[in-house]
């Protein structure tokens, strides 16, 4: 049996990152998605335990997908978890440099691998920093969420 992780902030959840899991789904016996807390990020949006719910409400659906927080290295919990590979998206050149750096180093720490998956071209501009600009200026984000983030997103900024 293969086990794969997807870790992210997931702050929101957008479609690129349901494509993700859609995708990895299918290529492994099981995925586990990892909310993170990314102090990089700044101050998240949603709180981590309001993202894994919403990241549950959303993948509901796939009865070989579980959902984790996290608040570690990436590779400890790929080893609590029993991954066997690590899964990134990419949309775009810039995020090939960095995850191809962490990939790297998650290999050296860890000797697990990293699978990138190209996103479709359909979801290769949304990004949560976006999705969180629009929604707070009162935009419909509604075409690059889940039905029940844009709900949630639209509760937030009282839009």
């Amino acid at each position: 049996m293969t086990k794969a992780l997807f870790p992210g902030s997931f702050d929101p959840f957008h479609n690129g990152h349901f494509e993700v899991v859609e995708r990895a789904r299918r290529l492994f016996d099981e995925v586990v998605v990892a909310v993170l807390c990314n102090p990089q990020k700044g101050e998240p949006l949603f709180s981590a335990a309001e993202r894994e719910e919403m990241v549950a409400e959303c993948l509901a659906e796939f009865d070989n997908v579980e959902i984790v927080s996290m608040t570690t290295l990436v590779v400890a919990v790929a080893r609590q978890v029993g991954a066997d590979v690590i899964v990134k998206g990419l949309r775009a050149v810039t995020d090939f440099e960095n995850e191809l750096q962490m990939a790297q180093m998650n290999q050296q720490l860890s000797g697990i691998e990293t699978l990138m998956l190209p996103t479709g071209s359909a979801y290769s501009f949304i990004s949560s920093r976006l999705v969180r600009e629009i929604a707070r200026y009162g935009g419909d984000v509604s075409a690059f969420v889940p039905d029940s983030i844009a709900v949630r997103m639209k509760e937030r900024f009282g839009a």
